[in-house]
């Protein structure tokens, strides 16, 4: 290997670390905040060597899914996100989030195997499912940095592209890993009490919302409002009991867990209302981009997936920013949104097409069909205008007398 390539991959290694690192500070990785809490918390009081094994065992779990995701991106080409598409594994992750949600509420053991079954065999095993499960929750969208590093990685040998992968998964769990090898940073926590019951039933909830969440494209749509309903009158009823029993402490993680729940119920129950001045989006279909394309106009593509919790937030909030929809009403630009839930091969061909390896994922076109800027991840309302006024040249955007 020429010492620059070696060079230019160890870089880009070096940003694929700092890509998982930066993947915790996105919404995506709520679901699996109470998994890693639970795994941190039962580590804080043993021994060093025995949290030293418990971090790995973490640790390997994140890498057996990501270095397994970078094979099968090399062997079958996926595109980051793509086990999301299968219904099958939505279901499974579904329902290993209501089993993990049980577990959590009472406070009980995760089921292991019978080569497992020791007091340490069970303490590392549920370290690793811990790792395996926080990573696939981690998997359906996209940060800072790694549209950049995945773009690279699937132009490299199957070697590269694992090592890659390994690196993102690597820096997706190092927060953990130094939380659980330096427990004592957690000392400025009170002691065990009422609270830390109120907190493991809150982790709870929040594996129950993941649940119904992901379950989005499993359910009717119709239907899918009303798990969301059902879930914040579950999490009413708890507070209520929790605020009536409980002292000051569990009282504001009571109100704070309510308030909390009714502004998601809010945002992933109730649709977003455009009358406001946001986007209005044209469902994407072939004869709609032909037509497009044919017409020479310019054109925002938005890929989401009703798994993508990084898409929903950026439809209601940066898509929904009058400044956005003025932008693109004042250049005539045609929003087409691509909806890739499930797998179709025309919509994911696009999205190669256009230079997309993971969600969220927009871009912009110009009249010539020239991509001229493309946004991986969350951005900015500010970054889509000015890429939305490049596309269209000042001459065109003048109104004619």
């Amino acid at each position: 290997m020429e010492p620059i390539s070696l060079l230019v991959i160890t870089g880009q290694l070096a940003m694929a670390v700092t890509a998982g690192l930066l993947l915790n500070l996105t919404p995506c990785v709520l679901p699996a905040i109470p998994i890693k809490v639970r795994t941190i918390l039962h580590e804080a009081g043993s021994q060093r060597s025995h949290r030293l094994l418990a971090a790995l065992a973490f640790t390997a779990g994140t890498l057996v899914f990501f270095l397994t995701l970078g094979g099968l991106t090399a062997l079958l080409q996926w595109n980051w996100g793509t086990l999301f598409q299968s219904t099958v594994f939505v279901a499974a992750l579904v329902a290993l989030m209501v089993g993990f949600a049980v577990v959590t509420w009472l406070d009980l053991p995760i089921p292991v195997p019978a080569f497992a079954a020791t007091a340490h065999g069970r303490r590392y095993f549920e370290a690793f499912v811990s790792g395996l499960l926080s990573a696939i929750l981690a998997a359906p969208c996209a940060g800072p940095f790694l549209g950049g590093v995945l773009a690279f990685a699937v132009t490299q040998p199957a070697p590269v592209i694992m090592g890659i992968f390994g690196s993102i998964g690597l820096g997706l769990s190092l927060p953990y890993i130094v939380l659980m090898l330096k427990p004592e940073w957690l000392r400025r926590l009170p002691k065990a009490g009422p609270w830390t019951l109120a907190i493991r039933e809150v982790l709870a909830l929040i594996l129950l919302a993941a649940a119904v969440f992901f379950s989005a494209s499993l359910v009717p749509s119709a239907v899918y409002p009303w798990l969301w309903w059902a879930w914040l009158a579950l999490v009413l009823a708890w507070a209520l009991r929790r605020f009536i029993a409980g002292n000051g402490a569990v009282r504001a993680i009571a109100a704070a867990a309510a308030s909390i729940a009714l502004a998601a119920t809010m945002v992933f129950a109730v649709p977003t209302n455009t009358s406001d001045g946001g986007l209005v989006w044209k469902p994407y279909s072939p004869e709609l981009l032909a037509k497009t394309k044919a017409r020479g106009e310019p054109h925002l593509l938005e890929f989401t997936a009703d798994w993508c919790i990084n898409c929903k937030v950026l439809e209601r909030t940066i898509y929904q920013a009058p400044s956005v929809a003025e932008a693109v009403q004042r250049t005539d630009m045609v929003p087409i949104q691509v909806d890739v839930t499930t797998s179709h091969p025309e919509r994911d061909a696009l999205l190669s097409e256009v230079g997309g390896q993971a969600l969220p994922f927009a871009a912009v076109v110009d009249s010539n069909g020239e991509v001229v800027a493309r946004f991986t991840g969350l951005f900015e309302a500010s970054s889509l205008v000015k890429a939305i006024d490049r596309a269209v040249p000042p001459q065109q955007t003048e109104p004619q007398y």
